[in-house]
Order: C-alpha cells, then sequence, then structure tokens
C-alpha cells in the first residue's frame, strides 16, 4: 500500500491552528498542483463537530476562491481538525494562512445563514446536517489562537491580503477589526 504523507506527519508536534504545505505535483505537461493542510484544532484534543465543520466548509469553498486563484477543492479531514486545499500552482503558506483567516474572519463577524451555499437536499448529499451557529463559534475560538503559516512553531499571520476580485487582481489590506 502506498505511504500517505498525511499518516507519517507526527500529529504530537504539530501547533495548530496553522497552514503547512503538504506537497507539489507537477504533471506530466508542467502543471503543478499544492496540496495544503489548513489545520484548525490541535490534533487529538479537538475536534470541530460535524454540523459546523460542514457549514465551514461550504462557506470556506466559496470565499477560499474569492481570496485565491487556482483553487480546486477544500476538503475537511476524516478526523474534523481542519481541511485539504489543493490548488493549481502554489502559493506561499503566508498567502494562504492570510486568505484562511479573512474567510474565517467573514464565517465569524458577517456570514448570514442566506450566505452558505448548497444547504437544500438537491444542492448537498447531508444538507440537515449543517450548524451556521457552530461554524461561527468555531471560527471565533480559531481566530483567537491566530493562524500561523508555520505548522512546528507559532509565527502567527497579523493582517490579510487576499485577491477579492480576480477579473481586476485588485489587492486590499485590511486589519481584523475593520469590515470590509
Amino acid at each position: 500500500m502506498a505511504k500517505v504523507e498525511s499518516f507519517t506527519l507526527d500529529h504530537t508536534k504539530v501547533k495548530a491552528p496553522y497552514v503547512r504545505l503538504i506537497t507539489v505535483e507537477e504533471g506530466p505537461k508542467g502543471d503543478k498542483i499544492s496540496n495544503y493542510d489548513l489545520r484548525l484544532v490541535q490534533p487529538n484534543e479537538n475536534a470541530i463537530p460535524t454540523a459546523g465543520l460542514h457549514t465551514i466548509e461550504h462557506l470556506l469553498a466559496g470565499l477560499l476562491r474569492d481570496r485565491l486563484t487556482g483553487v480546486i477543492d477544500c476538503s475537511p479531514f476524516g478526523c474534523r481538525t481542519g481541511f485539504h486545499l489543493i490548488t493549481w500552482g502554489e502559493h506561499s503558506t503566508t498567502e494562504v494562512a492570510k486568505a484562511l483567516k479573512s474567510s474565517l474572519e467573514e464565517i465569524a463577524y458577517q456570514t448570514k445563514w442566506e450566505d452558505v451555499q448548497g444547504t437544500t437536499e438537491k444542492s448537498c448529499g447531508n444538507y440537515r446536517d449543517h450548524s451556521l451557529f457552530s461554524a461561527k463559534e468555531w471560527c471565533k475560538k480559531i481566530l483567537a489562537q491566530g493562524i500561523s503559516d508555520q505548522p512546528f512553531e507559532r509565527h502567527v499571520v497579523d493582517k490579510a491580503v487576499c485577491d477579492i476580485n480576480k477579473k481586476r487582481q485588485h489587492y486590499i489590506e485590511y486589519d481584523v477589526t475593520l469590515s470590509f
């Protein structure tokens, strides 16, 4: 059986919340795909309940695409401690951490139920298992700890610089206390 990198990571050494580049794979035509570990809670110490995690997943699917180019997918870990983020090309862990922080801020402080995509029987395979309240509370808890761009030591990102208008490639910078 093939070795899976995630299962060789020493989960007792990481310091969540953090962003970690797992790998960059190159296709036969030179295209690069990057896989990031978006670890929101400390492994084996906590896990986000499924309804809150499910809602965070649906929101990150759009919010990260608003902030980063080339997002392919953002899928939760089975252990419920975070997400895999898959992108075309490469982004620095700092750039991804800032985009994640900005997205979690929007979930925690601005998102309304109407903003959550895919919450009907037609659009979600488990549409009854959502909780915006849980998602908001977990995002606040995660943000209070800070998002690090390094997995083994705390190097918390302060500000978010995100591409929120891909058509114009217009960047903005803002603090946590400001709204967009």
